[in-house]
This record gives C-alpha cells, structure tokens and sequence, in this order.
C-alpha cells in the first residue's frame, strides 16, 4: 500500500492565493490527486486557525480528518532579517501535533510580525531565534527549510540565502533533519553537497491553488502518526519513506539563470562568461538553481547510495493540454482530467501504477502516449528561469510519423 502526503500549502489567506483554497477545495483535490495526507498550511493565520479548529476532527496522534483525507498541522513563515551587513530572507516549514502548541507558538511569535495579515506571516526574526523559540516550545517540533535554492527566499538561495545550516541555524542545526527540495531542484542536485547526506529530502506543492496541489509530493508504505514521521525524517527510513514525487527542475520557474524582463535564459555557463552580468540592461543576472548548487557543491557526481528515491512526473493536467495542445486550464483539459481520474481512481494512479495496455486502451491514443513517455523520461524542457516556468514538449509516437511518410508515396 502507498499513501502520499503534501506537507506544504497554503490556505486563501494567504497572498496571491486562489480563493478556492479553503477545506472543502483542499480535500476534493487531494482525492483526485490520490493524496491521503495533506498540510493544513497557515496555522499562524487567526482565521484559517479558527476554521482548522472548528472543522477538523482528532484521529492519530497529530492526524486529524475532514471529508476522509488526512491533515497534519503546517504553517510557512518568512524570516526577514538583518544579519552581517545584509539582509536575510528564508522561508520555513513548521509542522506541530497538536492545537494548543500551535497556539503557543503563534503567541510566541506575535511579537515578531503581524499574523492576521497574511497566511505567511513576515517575521523580523534571525532563524536560530525561531528555532529557539520553537523548540522551547516543544523540543520535538519539525522544521524544514523550505524549496532550498529559491534564490529570494531558499535557504541556500542566491539572492538572500546562508551557504551552509549551520551558518543559518547556529546550535539548532542538528535539529534539521529534513529540506525541501523545491520546484527547480531535485535529489540528484541535492546529492552534490556532502553536508547534506544526512538530511532527508523531502518534496511538496507549496500549492496556492487546488489543481497545483500534489504537483510535488511523498510517497509512503506507511500511514504514520505525528510521531511516526517524524522518526521517519530523522532515520531517512527507506522502508517506510519509498520516494518523492518531483516535477523535472528545468519546468521550475528558477531552474536556469536569466532575466524575465529582458527575455534572456543563459546556463550557469553562459552567465559565467558574461560575468554573471545581463548583455542588455548590464545589472546582474538572476542565479538559478542550478548554479547555485554548483557553487556550493563538494562533488562531480551525485553520491545516492542509501538514499531515499525519486520519481520525476509531470502533471495530468499539463501532459493533457500538451499531448491535445490546448492550455492546462481549458475546459476541454478539466474534461479530460475528470473523466481519467474518475475511471482510474486519481492522478498518481494514472502517472505511476496504471498499466501502459490499460491506458491505451481507455485513454484517447495521444494523452496516453504521452504519460508513458514522462514515465520513461523522455521529455524535453526548456529550462524555467527568474519566475518564469520551464517550457515542456513531449515527442508524439513515431508510427504516426510513418504513417504518414506512408501516404505521401
């Protein structure tokens, strides 16, 4: 049995988030997804914390239920500030057992930012501060840096980020013992940094909407409690946690280096040869991903023995609207999506498990075609950069081709 967990959204409260993002929303997407246990998001916020409270019923210990999906109590928070001369901002994933811990830590942080005016509080607040807070609050609370490399608000980012846990975390850093990995990277890249290997990786949506919900995720071979998962992310346990579900980081919208006003994507090699300087305004690039995990990697090749594994997709909706080239977010797509996911039972099942004869047998030829070909990884994407998502094309079957190569002679 697998069950996949989305630890990281975010509720209608918070900015630039769809309005549809409330419970009833979050849970009929998770269903469709194949998701069985997702992330409240935004339990610092008063209002969404009064309807999580109001509507959530208690099961395990730190799983609660609504509509048969499970939720674990999250929250992001971003971090702004000074710190050597600069200024510093990260974001994090925080994940508690329990409502009355929620309660404290929200009034332990109050102080430091204004809670009710986004579902993602801004805290003036250095990040071994907010560990110190949290782990005095209740020492086994888990914090997870979130997307890492995001070059404004990762960790690791190349715009305001630290270059190791322990420069950002201080006494706290062996207290982290999970990161998310983000949409523009994924495990191997993550595998080139020897200080790492002994953080578990972990992968989520950070979904603002509900069909973005499960676009990254966890699969796991258990249905664990709070404390279950937490041991599983300090033990990188590889029988319990099977894998991660990633988007391919070129489609991230920070994966290559460039400026989007200016229309220009370089490679880390090519921003190298212009001094990291865009050729037509003349002010520094935005690094991506990928080049920031070059300059802080230790290794060649990615060191993945005794690793947690991954799977590299793309979304149903995405594969649709490209195998029947029309826009994700047209009818004719949300059509198609409902009626494979209502046959097959959800989305994972369809991209993972579904035998290829059962697809091509109940699926229109080209939707088909294409969700074998992402399974097999044969894709090609234009990389993503400065906030501008990866371009993806899927090679349509060669009999096709031939066909009608056929019927010109």
């Amino acid at each position: 049995m697998k069950y996949y967990a989305d630890l990281h959204i975010h509720s209608k409260y918070s900015r630039a988030t769809s309005k549809m993002m409330d419970l009833d929303h979050i849970a009929e997407a998770a269903k469709q997804k194949g998701i069985s246990i997702m992330g409240t998001g935004d339990f610092t916020n008063p209002a969404w914390l009064y309807e999580l409270e109001k509507k959530l019923t208690p099961d395990k210990e730190g799983i609660y239920r609504y509509r048969d999906i499970d939720f674990i109590l999250t929250t992001e928070v971003n971090n702004i500030f000074n710190y050597n001369g600069g200024t510093k901002k990260v974001h994090s994933m925080i994940i508690l057992p329990n409502f009355e811990l929620v309660r404290k830590f929200n009034k332990g942080i109050r102080m430091f930012g204004k809670l009710e005016s986004d579902g993602r509080p801004i805290l003036s607040l250095p990040l071994k501060n907010l560990a110190g807070i949290l782990f005095s609050i209740y020492p086994e609370a888990i914090l997870i840096p979130a997307h890492l490399w995001t070059p404004w608000f990762g960790l690791f980012g190349s715009k305001s980020g630290f270059d190791s846990l322990e420069e950002a975390f201080g006494e706290y850093k062996d207290r982290i013992y999970a990161i998310e990995t983000g949409l523009s990277s994924d495990p191997p890249m993550n595998w080139l940094l020897s200080s790492l290997d002994h953080i578990t990786l972990v992968s989520n949506s950070d979904a603002h909407s509900p069909e973005n919900i499960g676009r990254e995720a966890n699969c796991f071979s258990t249905h664990f409690d709070y404390h279950e998962l937490r041991e599983i992310l300090k033990g990188q346990d590889r029988e319990k946690f099977l894998y991660t579900v990633e988007f391919f980081p070129e489609e991230g919208k920070y994966h290559y280096d460039g400026h989007r006003n200016c229309g220009i994507t370089f490679s880390p090699e090519e921003s190298e040869e212009n001094n990291n300087i865009c050729p037509v305004c003349g002010k520094p690039l935005t690094l991506g991903v990928l080049h920031r995990v070059y300059n802080l990697k230790d290794r060649e090749e990615p060191l993945s023995h005794g690793k947690i594994g991954y799977k590299r997709l793309i979304p149903l909706s995405e594969i649709i609207g490209n195998s029947l080239g029309v826009g994700k977010s047209t009818k004719t797509v949300r059509d198609v999506y409902r009626r494979l996911t209502s046959y097959f039972g959800n989305e994972f099942r369809i991209l993972l498990d579904i035998p290829e004869s059962d697809l091509r047998r109940n699926a229109d030829e080209k939707t088909a075609h294409a969700v074998i070909k992402v399974r097999e990884e044969e894709v090609k994407i234009k990389p993503g950069y400065d906030g501008v998502y990866g371009e993806i094309s899927i090679p349509e079957e060669e009999k096709k081709n031939k066909v009608i190569q056929q019927s010109l002679f």
